[in-house]
């Protein structure tokens, strides 16, 4: 089965519902990328060859290593994001009613 592109319930290893970190690998054409805007069953397209990818790997953002931690000044490609698609705007906004 290719990771990358799963079908069915359980998308992601993660299953939670906040954001955490995940590991992208892209079948198609090799691309790999991180992203700490990573969430439970949502992908994200490669820039490569506009794939829909789901990660391979995920866990909780920041960990004590340093190399988890989001970047929240790094622009976030929402075109590229199923998250921000689905919600209709930033997926690290917070809604404050």
């Amino acid at each position: 089965m290719n990771r990358g592109k799963r079908t069915g319930k359980g998308l992601t290893p993660y299953q939670g519902k906040g954001r955490c970190f995940g590991e992208y690998r892209c079948d198609d054409c090799s691309r790999t990328w991180m992203s700490g805007n990573s969430w439970a069953d949502m992908g994200q397209e490669c820039t490569n060859c506009r794939q829909h990818i789901y990660p391979h790997t995920q866990r909780p953002l920041n960990k004590p290593d340093g190399l988890d931690v989001s970047d929240e000044n790094k622009p976030h490609p929402q075109h590229l994001c199923e998250k921000c698609k689905a919600m209709g705007r930033r997926c690290t906004e917070s809604r404050r009613y």
